[in-house]
This record gives C-alpha cells, structure tokens and sequence, in this order.
C-alpha cells in the first residue's frame, strides 16, 4: 500500500487471479468472480473453464487473502471489501456493466458492491451465502437459538487462534480444490476482521433491499454455514430467486459449478 494510498485512506489494489479478456476488443460480457472468507480465487476453478468460451471472467483476489496485499489499516467491513474491488475494477477499464458471482463472503461483498455501485452491475450470482440476522432482532425463540448458534461458533474461531488454524490445515488437506482454505498466522487478521466486521456485522439483508437488479441465490442442502431463516427473508426480497442444488455442501463443487453458469447463461440470453 502506497504512502499516498494511505493519506487518502484508500483501499490497496487487488490481485486478479485470472483474466480472460482476448485482445483489446474483447465484447464477451464480463463476469467478474469473488471468492470467501479465507479463501483465494482457486474458489472458481470448476465454474471458469463452463464459461469462458463466452464470457470474459475475472476472478479477483479478496483484501487480505490470495496474493492480494494486507492492509493494515483495514477493518476488513463489507464495505471496505468493496471498496477494494471497485478500485480494482476501474483499473480494468470496463466498459459495461458486469455480472459479479460472490462465493460465501464474496457474495455478501457482491451485494454491497450492488447497493452502492448500481450503474455498475447487472446481475448479481450469490452462491453459498452466509446470510445471519442477529438473534436478539429475531422474535422466534426456536430461530433466535439457531442463529445464535453460528454467531457463538464464529466467535469461538476468533478467540481461539491455535485451534481455528490447526482446523483449516485439517480441511485443506482433504478439500477437493487445491489451496482452497488458509487460516495462518499470515492471514490471520484479515480473517478475524472480515468473520466479525463482514459476515457478523453484515448489511446484506438492506443491501438486497436496495438493489435494482436481479439477483440469484444457490446453494447446497448440505452447507452448514446456510441458515435457513436468512435464506428465508431473501426469498421475500424483490427480485430475489433462490435455487438448491441437492447434496452438494459450502464447496463450489461440479454439479454447483454447473448451476452456477446456467444462470448466467440464462440470464444473459
């Protein structure tokens, strides 16, 4: 990060893992690819290779995580997340409107990116999304104590460093995509910001509610970070459809892959 970047307090340029624009006049519509929480663009490695042959697809490194820089001046908010990317965009000069596909975390920052860049997206592609209200705003006692549930776990995580990081290399050894998983003493802050500022603290709920495009949900019946009572208030939300792919878990996996480039497909036909 530049001394100039951090007197105006801007967010540092990402990463961009992958970009498949061809030439200088490339009229592929752009889908622009944002990984998770702890993650790295490696997420999209079964969802690339079904839709390059029509689309230009940018998969971007999250602050923090990839090869993208740390800021340490960051509090890792959804709003500074997009931030980042929108900056990371621009250098990329593109000329229209973009379809953003976030996984996980990239999907609540996709939302936001939405609501406060709108002449900038055209569709937005939420896949696996952690949507959470918290759970004194829930009436429902039965609900208010499952939604208190993830947010305990998730506090269990930031509190306990040695376990959380042991844990990941645990699930990264046995992950069926490569790379895809780092909690590390490298990382760790990004991390612990991001799970309490982004996805604890989210404002997806009233990001969607702003949102003029269309928006699709998907997601596995066997992701356990999906809550179905957030799922429930997307349902609800203008221009909101929500698909299920059955046995399928929080990975982008094949058949999710799959799901994924048929809506944008469909929705760009």
């Amino acid at each position: 990060m530049t001394f100039l970047d951090r007197l105006l307090r801007r967010p540092p340029k990402l990463h961009v893992a992958h970009d498949s624009r061809q030439g200088g006049h490339d009229r592929r519509p752009v889908v622009v690819l944002v990984h998770g929480l702890a993650s790295s663009s490696v997420t999209f490695e079964n969802v690339i290779p079904l839709l390059e042959p029509d689309f230009r697809c940018i998969a971007i490194d999250l602050l923090g995580f990839g090869a993208s820089p740390i800021d340490a001046d960051s509090t890792y908010t959804l709003g500074r997340h997009a931030e980042a990317l929108h900056r990371t965009l621009r250098t990329l000069s593109l000329r229209d409107t973009v379809t953003i596909v976030g996984h996980s975390l990239g999907s609540l920052i996709a939302a936001r990116y939405a609501a406060i860049h709108p002449d900038e997206v055209s569709h937005v592609v939420m896949v696996s999304p952690p949507v959470y209200v918290r759970p004194n705003a829930v009436g429902d006692p039965a609900t208010r104590t499952r939604m208190g549930l993830y947010f305990a776990a998730y506090e269990f995580l930031r509190a306990n460093k040695e376990f959380t990081t042991r844990a990941a290399r645990a699930l990264a050894a046995i992950a069926p995509i490569k790379n895809v998983l780092e909690v590390s003493e490298r990382n760790w802050t990004p991390f612990v910001l991001s799970l309490e500022n982004a996805v604890e603290s989210q404002t997806t709920i009233a990001d969607l509610a702003s949102v003029e495009r269309d928006v699709d949900v998907v997601y596995g019946t066997l992701d356990p970070f999906i809550a179905p009572e957030g799922i429930k208030i997307l349902e609800k939300l203008r221009g909101v459809t929500v698909a299920r792919v059955n046995g399928i878990d929080h990975l982008i996996r094949p058949r999710l892959a799959e799901e994924v480039a048929r809506i944008v497909r469909e929705h760009e036909q």
